[in-house]
């Protein structure tokens, strides 16, 4: 299911397994598989533990998921299964002094996931204001231990419109830290744009909506922008 600007009520679901669509993604090339547990992030009281653990069996891509993670047990139990890198949002604005601690006990396993609408963040599954700019949550991230950032422009999130560079860049420079840039790909174009336009530290885009409606040819798209296996992103963040 892909939300519509951040949004719970505008949804477009896809019939497609996700174990499949994974193992998809992984023969076209992907190094990374990006997962997000809607369910977890609304906070209906339920997870995706079983699917999440079960693509992990099924592909050997690195996986990073995010979704609702504001608990100590339930990083736990996603590190578990195998997940090699963790994406926290809600928790890093509500509990940052238990972001800190659950690095010092992982390792730096964990990124920033800083969703944003007109550059101020939201959390909660996106229906909160967090009554700070993104930029400066960006700036406080290393000091809690956080070694990655993805950045969400929610609006532009599903609506293949276009990437949100300028604010991407701006949080990446404020966190001084490899970013993933998120929401708005809609085609070759805007990934070619991000190439050209992003900050060194931005490391690559994360594709969804335009993947499942066909808009990018991920395994084009994986031979024209290669993906380094020594870069920043795929780095353990010891350094």
């Amino acid at each position: 299911m892909r939300l519509l600007r951040g949004s719970f009520s505008r949804t477009t679901s896809y019939l497609s397994d996700p174990v499949a669509c994974a193992q998809s993604f992984a023969r076209d090339g992907a190094r990374w598989i990006h997962i997000v547990d809607l369910d977890a992030a609304e906070g209906k009281g339920r997870d995706n533990l079983q699917v999440i653990e079960r693509i992990r069996a099924a592909v050997s891509c690195r996986l990073e998921v995010g979704g609702g993670v504001r608990r100590a047990d339930q990083a736990a139990r996603l590190l578990g299964l195998g997940v090699q890198r963790v994406i926290l949002g809600t928790v890093l604005i509500k509990s940052p002094a238990d972001v800190a601690e659950w690095v010092t006990l992982n390792g730096p396993r964990f990124a920033a996931g800083v969703d944003a609408a007109d550059g101020k963040v939201r959390v909660a599954g996106w229906t909160e204001d967090a009554g700070r700019k993104d930029t400066e949550v960006a700036a406080g991230l290393a000091a809690l231990g956080i070694r990655w950032l993805v950045y969400t422009n929610i609006e532009r999130d599903g609506t293949l419109a276009g990437p949100d560079i300028p604010r991407t860049n701006a949080a990446a420079l404020a966190a001084g830290l490899p970013t993933m840039l998120s929401g708005g790909i809609g085609s070759e174009t805007d990934v070619e744009q991000v190439a050209r336009s992003r900050d060194p530290l931005v490391a690559g885009v994360i594709l969804g909506k335009a993947l499942y409606e066909g808009r990018v040819d991920l395994a084009k798209l994986v031979k024209r922008f290669p993906q380094e296996g020594d870069s920043a992103w795929d780095s353990s963040g010891d350094a």
